[in-house]
């Protein structure tokens, strides 16, 4: 179920423009160099089409570009045929739906692939181009759903590891300093960044209470001179830049020119609406969140709310 969150839907708007689709990817396997060109030719506007014409070749390809969303394979080739092809590509890439093009009555190879779950679907050659389009249409449209079901549990996983490692934190530690500390690295693992502040406020003022963590080790402090921060303090909610070299208002900042910092989110930290830290998190390249992961940015700031009143905020 989708989960609104108002606060946050500026930063998705951002992070959604930021992310501009791409075409899925395609592999066609055919022996017959004309039968390879046709489906080049059929596939090329709506995919980004990779040729083999051997699954040998095929397998060498998939393992340089990695996952594509549909592949496409003559049954019949000299050195192995489709199905035991497709067989070796199922453990890496689960999700890719596989089609197999067949002019011999191979039925039970074929029987075999499709109750295994190998293959998606198979056409008879000669095949109709417009039957072939809609069969590949419906085959992107099940390996989009399978890699947004797929996302979603990995997503739902990795909240609850989140999660539950600030709660840990905050049973575990002696004191407000390694709790600080313990949230910070466990945020900036999370999210991939470079740099993690956790910095507690009171009076809507930034205090000396504060912890760091850095991938390399070394932190600049500037949040009492930046203007997302004093946004954040300001608004109570998000604020970002998730490429900071073409936002006019924050690519001549000497702070974020001399940190090397291209993306920064703000998260206030509020407990019964009342400010009482702030949580930055930093990149040195544009922002790598998905829109999604602002559910677990809410989820994360009432756990961590709820840690740091447990030590008298």
């Amino acid at each position: 179920m989708e989960v609104e969150i108002p606060q946050l839907e500026s930063v998705r708007r951002q992070l959604m423009n930021h992310q501009r689709p791409k075409k899925p990817k395609m592999l066609v396997v055919d022996d017959e160099p004309d039968n390879l060109d046709l489906l080049y030719r059929t596939f090329r506007r709506n995919f980004n089409v990779f040729k083999a014409e051997s699954g040998g070749q095929a397998l060498e390809i998939l393992a340089a570009e990695g996952e594509v969303a549909v592949i496409i394979s003559d049954q019949r080739m000299p050195e192995m045929k489709g199905t035991e092809f497709l067989s070796k590509t199922v453990p890496e890439f689960p999700n890719t739906v596989r089609i197999i093009l067949t002019g011999f009555t191979d039925i039970e190879d074929l029987v075999d692939a499709i109750n295994s779950g190998q293959v998606y679907k198979y056409i008879t050659k000669p095949w109709d181009p417009n039957e072939l389009k809609t069969v590949v249409e419906r085959a992107a449209q099940t390996y989009e759903l399978l890699n947004q079901r797929t996302a979603e549990l990995n997503r739902a996983q990795a909240q609850i590891k989140l999660l539950a490692l600030i709660m840990e934190a905050a049973k575990s530690a002696v004191n407000l300093e390694t709790l600080l500390s313990s949230i910070s690295e466990a945020v900036a693992e999370k999210f991939q960044a470079d740099v993690c502040i956790l910095q507690q406020i009171k009076d809507n003022q930034l205090t000396a209470t504060v912890s760091h963590y850095s991938s390399t080790g070394v932190v600049e402090n500037w949040l009492g001179v930046d203007p997302l921060v004093q946004e954040t303090i300001t608004t109570k909610t998000v604020q970002a830049s998730i490429n900071i070299t073409t936002d006019p208002a924050l690519a001549n900042l000497p702070h974020y020119q001399s940190s090397g910092i291209q993306a920064h989110i703000n998260i206030p930290i509020t407990y019964r609406e009342q400010l009482i830290g702030l949580l930055s998190v930093q990149w040195k390249q544009p922002c790598q969140m998905s829109p999604d992961d602002l559910i677990t940015v809410h989820l994360l700031a009432q756990q961590v709310a709820l840690a740091l009143i447990s030590f008298g905020n």
